[in-house]
């Protein structure tokens, strides 16, 4: 749901930060590429991106674009009774197609946002087992109409908002098939598990498991993403704004906070607020200014409801414990193809 900014106080040296930063904008580059780009052997990139993922500081995985399947991206808000919130948020981060889990408000609001692969598993949750827990008071969803990525910067998917053709979902006559999942939950857990690798756990040729991967990623149907801890990104504060804006105006704020350095993630939403966005920020003094200078400088904007984040609770495929990413769980086993 957003992209993390690397901050001064960052836990990584400065060439770990330029890995980061490399595998932001292609989860997948080959370390060659990097340790050329960087002017550093191969194998200390390798090295260190062994030890940034074995240490929770960040991880590539790959994932399945709703969009792509005929599914809507959703922002979904859980008004709890604040003693039964934690329990909530916990369960949903729990399941596979819910990223950006977090509890603000006070601790008595769980915020994610949901990635169905289904109708069904949409309709289950949000409209049987959120409204019968019995902690939940209320449930707000909203669809995600468009994000906005500043012009210098990458979204979540490692696409330039500058490249209209990147943007796009591509048209194509693949889709994903039962024979896939396999190779889906390792990727999900490790988006740079090598081919061969994919190869000896799926029982398929690497040369067929390339070319699958190519092929679900022209499609749009699959994409690697970076998970940063927060550790990582040095924040001291994450909110998150709902903005009301007159529809005329709906596009430039939308691009205009995109463009701020601050700003993690923007998108374009239904319902009484028309516009989210996350923010990263080092005080309260620093939300304060960009409140009264930037956000006050726009044209349109009606309403800004402020809510800070009080926790992470999992970032695009990674739990988090305590300021890390947690381990991912094994994947299960599976008889090869023959």
């Amino acid at each position: 749901m957003s992209n993390s900014v690397l901050h001064e106080n960052s836990v990584l040296d400065p060439i770990d930060q330029r890995i980061v930063r490399a595998l932001q904008l292609d989860p997948r580059l080959p370390f060659s590429v990097v340790a050329a780009e960087l002017g550093v052997a191969e194998q200390t990139i390798a090295r260190r991106y062994r030890r940034l993922r074995r240490d929770g500081l960040a991880r590539v995985i790959g994932a399945v674009d709703a969009r792509a399947i005929g599914e809507t991206e959703w922002i979904v808000r859980v008004r709890c009774r604040p003693e039964g919130a934690l329990q909530v948020a916990e369960a949903i981060a729990l399941r596979e197609d819910a990223a950006w889990v977090s509890l603000g408000s006070g601790g008595a609001e769980v915020v994610f946002s949901l990635h169905p692969r289904t109708q069904h598993a949409r309709e289950d949750l949000l409209a049987q087992r959120l409204q019968r827990s019995a902690p939940v008071l209320d449930v707000s969803a909203s669809m995600i109409l468009h994000r906005f990525v500043g012009t210098n910067t990458v979204d979540s998917r490692g696409r330039r908002l500058a490249d209209p053709a990147a943007a796009d979902i591509a048209a194509g006559a693949t889709r994903i098939e039962d024979a896939d999942r396999p190779l889906l939950d390792l990727l999900a857990r490790d988006g740079r598990t090598s081919y061969a690798v994919l190869a000896r756990s799926t029982g398929i040729s690497p040369g067929r498991i390339m070319r699958r991967i190519h092929a679900l990623q022209a499609a749009g149907l699959l994409y690697f993403d970076l998970d940063i801890a927060p550790a990582v990104s040095g924040a001291r504060l994450a909110v998150a704004l709902w903005l009301s804006v007159a529809p005329a105006h709906l596009e430039s704020a939308g691009r205009a906070i995109a463009e701020h350095d601050k700003t993690t993630y923007v998108a374009a939403i239904t319902g009484g607020f028309n516009l989210m966005a996350t923010l990263s920020l080092d005080s309260a003094e620093d939300l304060y200014r960009h409140m009264t200078t930037h956000l006050a400088d726009l044209p349109g904007i009606h309403i800004v409801e402020v809510s800070p984040v009080l926790r992470q609770l999992k970032q695009a495929g990674a739990l988090i414990v305590g300021e890390r990413l947690a381990r991912p769980a094994p994947a299960p086993a599976r008889r090869h193809r023959r």
